[in-house]
């Protein structure tokens, strides 16, 4: 452990320095492999910084509930460094490629929300390195704590985290499922509800259709009568509707989505069982799945083959939260008017939000209900561009939500400015990257600067 921070340290000092070297003309950008963003970007002059080593686990202390980890560090290699302490992160984002730093610059789910809120309720303590090269670390309760609290959401436009200290959980070497099907959208999310309410460690839940809903009761257990394997020929969204209860290892479980990209991956062809078959489990993952989707993305193959059929293709790739007494009239909406099935759905808490963090406020009391849909909605109809995607941004904000900023957006400047708090943006914007190095908000995730 002294070893690995020492590292780190003597790491972080090389950048701080290379960091003020640089010339300021251009703005920064991150360099990275892979990417979680779900948006095409415009390619312009940027200088680009290299994090790529900031990717270890530094110490895991699950005696006092944390570990500190450094800014780059996937999600599959905290988990891994924390399973061995039996230790988990509190909330542990679905893909394994996520980066623990992108969570937190940006918004991070999973099905232990409903207890512990997003990937940025559970950070004690981070260490930023802002555009121009100085060095902070900001907490809760330290002269830094507006950046700790207006970091969330800022997607790399106010710095970057080069550590983190995290929450961790005790964890069991099993973990228990209960899958409970009802046939109604208001018995789904009453349901969703008082799981919430119970003493389960895990809750979400999949809309397949308007008449078939399932509520997963994931608990933590010491021993389990069999095991379940759903990272090669088994696929473990089709289980939901096929099992009662399952049985997985706690490190299955936390990957339990990534095999198949929850349900993307038949758009790969990737459910045949003979394709299946030919890719091999090193390759059913989100990894692959997300280079042939940026592949694609680029050359427009797809986009070229729905011209032909004579249709009208339009990605509609969202996360959505929304306040629970809210959540029947969105997904009503949503069904009616967009179509995208099946529906990940995950429950936020803790009961009482009070907006802490500025960016990606959370108003109302009780419980929010993330939608999560990514697909591609085909019409014999031109439309404007993003005119699914417009139809719902509009409908999260009458409802009283908010969306993540991973993926497409086409709010205007005032709608945007009123949904995510811009004026406290920009007076941190103002104080921690006073000349203007890193992007702007709007233009980064709007634009696609």
């Amino acid at each position: 452990m002294p070893d690995a921070r020492a590292a780190y340290v003597a790491r972080r000092d090389a950048l701080v320095v290379s960091l003020r070297a640089r010339d300021a003309a251009e703005p920064l950008g991150l360099a990275k492999s892979t990417s979680n963003l779900f948006r095409d970007r415009s390619e312009g002059s940027k200088q680009r910084l290299d994090l790529h080593d900031f990717c270890h686990v530094i110490e895991v202390n699950a005696d006092h509930g944390w570990v500190d980890v450094e800014g780059l560090c996937t999600y599959e290699d905290l988990v891994a460094g924390t399973l061995v302490h039996d230790a988990m992160p509190a909330v542990v984002p679905q893909l394994k490629t996520i980066t623990i730093g992108g969570a937190a610059a940006g918004v991070g789910i999973e099905a232990t929300s409903f207890r512990h809120g997003l990937v940025h309720d559970t950070l004690l303590e981070m260490e930023v390195v802002l555009p121009h090269g100085e060095l902070v670390t900001c907490a809760p309760r330290n002269d830094r704590r507006d950046l700790f609290f207006g970091f969330p959401n800022s997607y790399g436009t106010l710095g970057y985290a080069l550590r983190l200290r995290a929450r961790v959980l005790p964890v069991k070497p099993y973990v228990r499922v209960e899958h409970a099907r009802v046939q109604d959208a208001e018995r789904f999310f009453d349901l969703l509800a008082a799981r919430c309410a119970g003493p389960a460690d895990f809750v979400d839940g999949v809309v397949f259709n308007a008449n078939d809903y399932v509520v997963n009761t994931g608990t933590f257990v010491g021993e389990a009568p069999w095991c379940s394997d759903y990272t090669f020929e088994k696929i473990y969204y089709k289980s939901l509707l096929e099992k009662d209860v399952d049985y997985l290892t706690v490190h299955d479980y936390l990957w339990r989505w990534d095999t198949d990209w929850f349900w993307c991956s038949k758009n790969l062809f990737a459910q045949n069982p003979l394709v299946r078959r030919m890719l091999g489990r090193e390759r059913l993952n989100s990894r692959t799945y997300t280079r042939v989707m940026r592949f694609n993305s680029r050359w427009g193959f797809t986009r070229g083959l729905s011209r032909l059929r004579g249709r009208h293709p339009e990605s509609v790739i969202q996360d959505v939260d929304i306040p629970l007494a809210r959540a029947p009239e969105f997904l009503s909406f949503f069904i009616r008017e967009v179509g995208v099935l099946p529906i990940w759905v995950c429950p936020i808490g803790p009961e009482k939000h009070d907006s802490t963090f500025p960016l990606y406020p959370l108003h109302s009391q009780g419980l929010y209900v993330n939608f999560g849909f990514w697909d591609v909605v085909e019409s014999a109809t031109a439309h404007e561009p993003g005119h699914f995607n417009r139809l719902i941004e509009g409908k999260v904000l009458e409802l009283g939500g908010i969306k993540s900023l991973y993926s497409d957006c086409y709010f205007d400047r005032e709608t945007f400015a009123r949904a995510y708090a811009i004026d406290q943006y920009q007076a941190l914007k103002t104080k921690y990257d006073p000349q203007h190095r890193a992007l702007d908000l709007y233009d980064k995730c709007v634009l696609r600067a």
